[in-house]
């Protein structure tokens, strides 16, 4: 793992994530789904749909089902959690730094009937969880914003139950060098530091102790992300009376193309994980 010099701390995140929430809510997605799509071609624009293919592939790489317990780390607005429990029936909980977030999850939640969900606010470094207690941990591009990320992979093997499943998708730093725009646009934008190379992530998961099921090197689906979402941006733009909220979207979608360049250039990246804990499963 490399860094890009700047150092962020966990606090540094939490404040970010707070503080961007209710603008990310307006242009992104009012229900609070801001993780990266799984798209089904280069024709397809559809986020929306992308984003909900990225969540169905990753509980169904993970073997999730009815008697699940799952843990969703970085759950920002409990949109996965909340996504599983209606689909599969079984109990959840989420866990994330911003309490603003936790709040948007946990306001969320009480629109739902008889869905086994707790959210808590809190850091994947020290987590508020007895040994053993899950039998899945997912989670969907948030484990690269953690600061001291060996110890976040030590805490997740910690909280699995022997045989259980970690499950995520999350950002790639494949270069060890990144330059100034890919730092502004990139890394800077949403308080990282830097993370792995696809090899390097599968390494680091390893020394952590875990076995290597899965492992998808995702570039064009991030690629395609940001394209529509670039495009999306100058045409709500275009459309908003508000000059503050216009010169936002304007922003974004001119960093959008800056993180294509990225992705271009090798200086950004997306993959997806499974793995397992070694052991006998447990019920």
């Amino acid at each position: 793992m490399s860094t890009t010099g700047h150092v962020y701390t966990e606090r540094d995140v939490s404040d970010f994530f707070d503080q961007t929430l209710q603008t990310y809510l307006s242009f992104w997605d009012g229900d609070g789904v801001l993780h990266t799509g799984y798209f089904a071609g280069d024709a397809d624009d559809d986020y929306r749909a992308a984003a909900e293919r990225t969540s169905d592939i990753l509980a169904a790489d993970a073997g999730i089902d009815g008697s699940s317990f799952v843990l969703d780390v970085g759950c920002g607005c409990g949109n996965f959690p909340i996504h599983l429990a209606r689909r599969f029936g079984c109990r959840c909980g989420g866990l994330d730094l911003s309490a603003e977030r936790i709040r948007f999850a946990r306001e969320a939640l009480t629109a739902e009937n008889g869905l086994d969900i707790e959210f808590r606010q809190g850091s994947v470094t020290r987590m508020p969880y007895e040994t053993g207690t899950f039998s899945h941990v997912v989670s969907q591009d948030a484990l690269c914003l953690v600061p001291d990320k060996p110890r976040s992979h030590l805490e997740i093997h910690r909280v699995l139950r022997p045989g259980g499943v970690f499950a995520f998708s999350d950002f790639l730093q494949p270069k060890k060098e990144i330059g100034e725009r890919a730092r502004k646009h990139v890394y800077d934008r949403v308080r990282w530091n830097g993370g792995y190379s696809f090899v390097g992530y599968q390494a680091a998961l390893e020394e952590a102790g875990f076995e290597i099921l899965l492992a998808r090197n995702l570039e064009s689906h991030i690629r395609q992300t940001y394209r529509v979402l670039g495009r999306i941006a100058r045409e709500r733009a275009e459309a908003t009376p508000d000059a503050s909220a216009r010169d936002w979207m304007l922003a974004f979608s001119e960093s959008c193309a800056e993180i294509q360049i990225a992705i271009d250039d090798g200086e950004f990246g997306w993959g997806m994980f499974v793995t397992r804990k070694p052991g006998n499963a447990t019920p």
